[in-house]
């Protein structure tokens, strides 16, 4: 038994989801003449209660889309030091919208209206001009760390002060929902764009939503063709997406439940020095220093425990959809009997 910690990324449709890909109704997404696909974007949208949504195949195009709508070039984004856009999208933010950004360090991921306002530019010829802020709600770099629903109201507050745009990377929006027990629509309307994936711990295969007002979707399905994201008969991922919100969403409480008792379990672990907040299904910690990353992440290979360094010291698990009781149960008697 292979035990796959590395992301949520890595779970495998279910029977019942591939049976709904095989059935799906099928045209020309590109055309906008695929059923499924508009059967998803609808739902999406009235989900968040924004106007409209677009289908993308995955949150790093949904996350420049929306930066590519809402700066032009020399503008600036302002966004967490642990964002997603500034860590892990290759810089996409200067090559395809030629903006910079600005960083905050905030409290693992998340930002502070204060702290927003001190890092907006004044208005002088030689500074690029601020114009987006962009938030990761739950943050991975943060250790799954999620926002209240009264702090995105205040940021809103400051955003609209301030005249800045405000995007969510919501990539595992929902993992923050289930635990703050908000709808989708009360977000919704706080947020001028927010993405979704589809393809973490809802476990379909493929595929990301960035929903907005119309005039942006529209918009945006030009910036998702120069992109190459134009997909045709879309429709048999698209119905994955369907039956990931409609059957999925409850099932993130369990990757929440087996991720706190595994980092019980590190916390007693003798190779662990600290582990981040266990707040949803991301789990961050650091070694002792006598314990390299990368001897620990090869004697837990040699368990079938597979995992990422995540940084200097630092390793993370992440619980998902396909890591079961069994699996928990195995994953801490390794910790427990693992030997350096």
């Amino acid at each position: 038994m292979t035990i796959d910690l590395r992301s949520d990324t890595v779970t495998k449709p279910c029977k019942e989801m591939k049976e709904v890909m095989l059935n799906a109704p099928l045209g020309d997404d590109v055309f906008g003449e695929d059923p499924t696909v508009l059967e998803l974007e609808k739902k999406a949208a009235e989900m968040f209660g924004m106007s409209a949504a677009i289908f993308c195949p995955s949150g790093t195009m949904t996350n420049q889309i929306a930066i590519k709508l809402h700066t032009r070039p020399l503008d600036e984004i302002i966004t967490d030091k642990l964002a997603h856009i500034y860590n892990y999208e290759v810089g996409g933010y200067a090559y395809h919208s030629g903006v910079s950004v600005k960083t905050i360090d905030g409290d693992r991921g998340r930002v502070t209206p204060k702290q927003v306002e001190m890092s907006i530019n004044p208005n002088y010829d030689w500074l690029p001009k601020s114009s987006l802020l962009v938030i990761e709600n739950t943050c991975n770099k943060g250790g799954g760390s999620y926002y209240q629903i009264q702090d995105l109201k205040d940021l809103r507050v400051c955003c609209v002060k301030n005249n800045l745009f405000l995007h969510m990377d919501g990539a595992r929006i929902f993992n923050a929902l289930i635990e703050t027990n908000d709808t989708p629509k009360e977000i919704g309307n706080l947020f001028d764009t927010i993405s979704v994936c589809l393809s973490k711990g809802l476990g379909a295969p493929v595929g990301s939503l960035l929903m907005g007002k119309e005039s942006d979707i529209k918009s945006a399905r030009r910036v998702r063709k120069v992109m190459g994201g134009g997909m045709r008969q879309s429709g048999m991922l698209a119905a994955a997406g369907i039956f990931a919100l409609d059957n999925n969403i409850s099932k993130l409480k369990e990757d929440h439940r087996r991720a706190k008792l595994l980092g019980e379990a590190l916390e007693n672990s003798n190779f662990v020095e600290s582990v981040l907040p266990f707040e949803s299904n991301i789990l961050i910690f650091k070694l002792k220093e006598e314990y390299p990353g990368d001897k620990f992440i090869a004697k837990l290979a040699e368990n079938d425990v597979k995992a990422i360094e995540f940084g200097p010291q630092m390793v993370r698990f992440v619980t998902h959809l396909d890591f079961t009781d069994d699996m928990l149960e195995r994953t801490i008697a390794v910790l427990k009997n693992l030997e350096m």
